[in-house]
C-alpha cells in the first residue's frame, strides 16, 4: 500500500516584488530648470532662433564636414588620374596599331 504524506500545505507564491518594481519604474522625477533661455518649439509656429543663420562657428560637426570633403576631393583627384592613365594608354595602343 501507498502511505499518504500529511503534511503543511505550502503557501500560494505572492507577487508583490514585481507589483513594486512596476510602481517605481513608473515613477518619473522630472527636474525643473531656474530659466529657460529659448523659446519651445511648438508645431506650426515660427521658431525663433537666438543665432543668426549666418554665423560661423567651428564645432565638431564642422570638422566631420571638412573631413569628409577633404576624402571626397582626394578620391576623385585620385579616380581623375586613372582615368587619365587609361586614356594614354589607349592613345598609345591606338597609335601603334
Amino acid at each position: 500500500m501507498v502511505a499518504k504524506k500529511t503534511g503543511a500545505k505550502k503557501p500560494a507564491t505572492k507577487k508583490p516584488v514585481a507589483k513594486k518594481a512596476v510602481a517605481k519604474s513608473t515613477k518619473v522625477i522630472r527636474k525643473k530648470t531656474a530659466s529657460q533661455k529659448t523659446a519651445p518649439m511648438q508645431s506650426f509656429r515660427v521658431y525663433k532662433d537666438s543665432t543668426p543663420f549666418t554665423t560661423f562657428k567651428v564645432t565638431r560637426q564642422t570638422l566631420y564636414w571638412l573631413i569628409l570633403l577633404t576624402f571626397i576631393v582626394i578620391t576623385q583627384l585620385w579616380i581623375l588620374k586613372i582615368q587619365m592613365d587609361i586614356s594614354a594608354l589607349a592613345a598609345e595602343l591606338l597609335i601603334s596599331q
